[in-house]
């Protein structure tokens, strides 16, 4: 069953320092090693900052387009990983190993599939 494992963070206010950065990066690249070698990796990416995000809706069969996220909270989606597992549990272990468990918090949503027959 695929699940897609959401990474939810705040976007810090400064750039943080060097070392940090270096640090926490290789957390990131560690966890992305280990996920592809897994087998359940599927797809997955990094997102661009909230910032640059455009919201469209159609309300009246008029598009109402709008710069940034549409909803104002703390947290912001940052990436995701789409992993194809044997269950919630699986996924689950996978969301809390991501680095993005720690800072922030990980939102495991099960795929839809439609039948196309």
């Amino acid at each position: 069953m695929q699940y897609l494992l959401l990474i939810y963070g705040t976007e810090p206010s400064e750039q943080p320092a060097p070392e940090q950065l270096e640090a926490e990066m290789a957390e990131w690249f560690a966890y992305d090693e280990q996920i592809r070698k897994s087998g359940f990796y599927v797809d997955g990416n990094a997102l661009e900052r909230a910032n640059t995000a455009t919201t469209l809706r159609v309300r009246d069969g008029d598009r109402v387009v709008t710069d940034g996220p549409f909803a104002e909270t703390r947290e912001v989606l940052g990436g995701y990983y789409l992993v194809d597992v044997p269950d919630l549990d699986t996924a689950l272990d996978w969301a809390a190993k991501c680095p993005g468990a720690r800072f922030g918090s990980m939102e495991v949503r099960p795929i839809t599939v439609f039948d196309q027959g």
